[in-house]
């Protein structure tokens, strides 16, 4: 893979094309390429305990991981610091090694990284299975551990009045009703977009329902959100015998451009392969290029995140329509890949006769 990073272009290029050769997403293929690449080039004792297999991958990241914004020359002094004190241990136990390392042969660097750091402080969501989702704040340690700390003692004071809930769930349940609302009774308010076949929202079927960014949910779940009075519904016609989106009709606010609007709710996702970010927060643009004679239509128009939109001005990358948003991707390596939107439902035949279900 270093060898590979070096060869194959752009940094950019390279990490797409890792991602779609191990199936992977972007982001795990852009830290395979760092890990592998800090190894080889900056980290010998801990490259050398890998191949002897005294650490597995997960516990080389530790020590890459934490040099990767130090200097050469201080990365050499921290990977020489650990050559004896990798083997038998785990991989907290390395990162807490590693971690006093940087800090001892680079206080001062150390101490900027971490001004900078606490600069960044965010909040990401990532979802789970099985209808969870996990939220996490990137805070200062001290903010982080206040926090906690405060839910805790809300949680044990909870818990001794009421043993039906264990202690984490209190906990949980005190972290979403102080982020819902001041006063801790809050209900939730997102405009999120869900796509439900009209008989599984009836009740007459138990297909699942698709959360945008998220994936399958169940049918009961949908139908709650359904019930909420708060919801918002927009009519979209599919193909029964394909399944595939042939009007997206209005009925929500703001109601964008009728192509738009089809396009978004046929995509749900950016159609690279591998990437899952939610339509609505991506970019409709062409497969083939307006400057390259490319129709806007909806065969050749489709939903893709900035990063893979900008991926076609990456030499030797190349995409064809195979219609209705589908597309082939050919990589600077020659490999290809197809994608193709998922149907909003499992293609239905014509009933024989006129019985129910019509």
């Amino acid at each position: 893979m270093a060898r590979f990073a070096e060869a194959g272009g752009s940094r950019r290029s390279v990490t797409e094309e890792v991602a779609l050769r191990f199936s992977v997403s972007r982001n795990q293929a852009s830290l395979l390429l760092e890990i592998s690449c800090a190894l080889v080039s900056r980290l010998p004792n801990t490259l050398a305990a890998l191949e002897d297999g005294d650490i597995d991958l997960y516990k080389a990241s530790k020590v890459s991981q934490l040099t990767r914004e130090v200097s050469d020359e201080v990365a050499a002094q921290v990977d020489a610091f650990m050559a004896g004190r990798l083997a038998k241990r785990d991989a907290g136990a390395i990162r807490k090694s590693v971690n006093g390392a940087v800090q001892k042969f680079d206080r001062a660097g150390y101490k900027e990284r971490a001004e900078k750091k606490r600069a960044r402080r965010h909040v990401s969501l990532e979802h789970d299975d099985e209808t969870m989702s996990t939220l996490s704040g990137f805070l200062p340690s001290e903010v982080a551990s206040s926090i906690y700390a405060s839910m805790s003692r809300a949680a044990r004071a909870r818990r001794a009045r009421d043993k039906s809930r264990t202690l984490d769930q209190h906990r949980a349940d005190v972290f979403a009703e102080r982020l819902l609302a001041e006063d801790g009774h809050g209900k939730p308010r997102a405009h999120i977009h869900v796509y439900v076949d009209f008989l599984t929202l009836a009740g007459a079927r138990e297909d699942p329902a698709t959360l945008a960014g998220y994936g399958p949910i169940p049918d009961w779940l949908v139908r709650e959100i359904a019930a909420d009075p708060g919801s918002t519904w927009s009519r979209l016609i599919t193909d029964p015998a394909t399944g595939q989106l042939l009007e997206a009709g209005a009925g929500t606010y703001r109601p964008p451009a009728s192509l738009a609007r089809l396009i978004k709710a046929r995509d749900r996702e950016c159609t690279h392969p591998g990437c899952h970010r939610p339509a609505e927060f991506s970019e409709i643009d062409h497969i083939t290029t307006w400057a390259r004679n490319g129709k806007t239509d909806h065969h050749n128009c489709h939903g893709a995140c900035k990063t893979h939109n900008l991926l076609k001005e990456e030499p030797g990358w190349t995409a064809e329509p195979t219609g209705n948003g589908g597309m082939t991707i050919t990589t600077p390596t020659g490999h290809t890949y197809h994608a193709t939107p998922e149907p909003l439902h499992e293609p239905r035949p014509e009933p024989e006769d006129d019985t129910p279900p019509f």
